[in-house]
């Protein structure tokens, strides 16, 4: 990738657009013939993905652009219907990178499977026990998945707590066992499921107990990545308000979402708004990356801020993202989805850890769009205007006539359907 930046590529049509992209990244007609095909994921596939298929549900597919990451080149495919987060996200990213861009890193990728064991006649001694045989216990999930530890990765290592350790409990007591797992590039569901199933039996003779649940958790919380940004006030400057308004006011925004759970959690879903998108655009779990971020968000006690915003000594704002991960580049469907491959092809990712750390980056960007715009015009000036298309669509507006009816929408300040099919009636006549 040369560059993401590209100048004017909203203005473009989808042809030029998909064009610009065929040139950046030496992209075949087949690959292109993807994203032109109105049956973009078969139904014979989507038959054999789900149970009860009856069709298929599309979304629209943008690429956020701009992205500077560790001194790399991003163009990021986003899968979302929601008016205005890929620009804002794009926005940002310009600004960022007119700063130095993106900083991240992502730590060791370990995943978390659980064994629960009930009915233990000394939890204690079967707590003891299970930590005793930990060696032994890690040998055998590792038999009971070769092919991960032939890739490198495997089981690493194991814990064990005690729950429910008090009398107001209804049932009273439980063990948990903890398995980590290096996954290696894959999101692991299967390879972790299938080790915590095979310990069970042995857990089972070891406590002297019965267990119940075993499955992976998505609170991945040993598989996180971080990006951060500096920027300069300068940069921040958005009409009337200075840099430093702009910046001052990006911090005020942080601490009443750190300090307000009410505001958190829409905080928070501005920045699951870019974090998403690419999820499902690379045919990832975006339930596990939602419900494992929303968690680690609680992980003080309370629930916070998943972002934090500050001032540097120099000025500069300063932001930071840090999140759970459980993505991967191989695997589940992103082996059958054609539009998933051809997202990690745009992408350019070596791995899972490298694509993590570009998704939380388009966050920290996506959560600095929303509250710049929250802090200086309001978050309706712009969204409403990209929303105006929508509502001219709704309102039966086809071809020229959407941008005609949109543009005059917003004119007017009066996006609404109502509205839109006065002026659809008007044009037609």
């Amino acid at each position: 990738m040369k560059s993401s930046r590209i100048p004017g590529f909203y203005k473009k049509t989808v042809e030029e657009r998909k064009e610009l992209l065929r040139e950046a990244l030496e992209l075949s007609e087949e690959d292109l013939g993807v994203l032109s095909s109105n049956e973009a994921l078969p139904i014979e596939t989507a038959d054999k993905m789900i149970e009860n298929v009856v069709g298929t549900f599309p979304l629209p597919l943008g690429l956020g652009l701009n992205f500077l990451i560790n001194g790399k080149d991003y163009v990021i495919p986003m899968a979302i219907e929601e008016p205005s987060v890929v620009a804002s996200a794009s926005h940002i990213a310009k600004i960022v990178r007119d700063a130095g861009g993106f900083k991240t890193e992502a730590s060791e990728r370990i995943m978390i499977g659980q064994i629960q064991v009930v009915g233990c006649s000394n939890y204690e001694q079967a707590k003891q026990i299970l930590l005793e045989q930990k060696e032994a216990l890690i040998d055998a999930a590792n038999a009971a998945y070769p092919s991960i530890v032939a890739r490198g990765g495997g089981a690493r290592d194991l814990d064990v707590r005690i729950l429910n350790d008090s009398p107001e409990s209804s049932y009273g007591k439980m063990l948990v066992l903890h398995l980590y797992i290096d996954t290696c590039d894959a999101m692991g569901a299967n390879i972790i499921n299938t080790m915590v199933e095979s310990l069970a039996p042995t857990v089972e003779e070891l406590t002297d107990g019965k267990v119940y649940l075993r499955i992976l958790s998505n609170f991945a919380d040993r598989c996180v990545a971080k990006a951060t940004c500096v920027i300069p006030p300068e940069l921040l400057v958005t009409g009337d308000f200075s840099g430093e308004e702009v910046r001052d006011g990006v911090v005020y925004a942080f601490e009443f979402a750190d300090s307000d759970p009410y505001r958190a959690v829409t905080h928070n879903k501005g920045i699951m708004n870019g974090i998403d998108p690419v999820v499902i655009a690379t045919g990832n779990d975006w339930r596990a990356v939602e419900a494992g971020a929303h968690a680690y968000a609680s992980r003080f006690g309370s629930y916070r801020s998943m972002t934090k915003w500050s001032v540097d000594k120099e000025g500069n704002l300063v932001g930071e993202l840090e999140l759970p991960m459980s993505i991967g580049t191989v695997g589940g469907a992103i082996r059958v989805h054609p539009i998933s491959q051809l997202a990690h092809k745009i992408l350019q990712v070596d791995s899972a850890s490298e694509l993590a750390q570009v998704i939380v980056a388009v966050g920290l960007a996506q959560n600095l769009g929303a509250l710049k715009a929250l802090v200086t015009d309001g978050i309706q000036k712009g969204h409403m205007a990209l929303h105006s298309r929508s509502v001219a669509i709704a309102a039966g507006a086809t071809g020229e006539m959407i941008d005609i009816i949109a543009e005059q929408l917003v004119k007017e300040k009066e996006i609404r359907v109502g509205k839109a099919k006065e002026l659809v009636e008007q044009y037609t006549k």
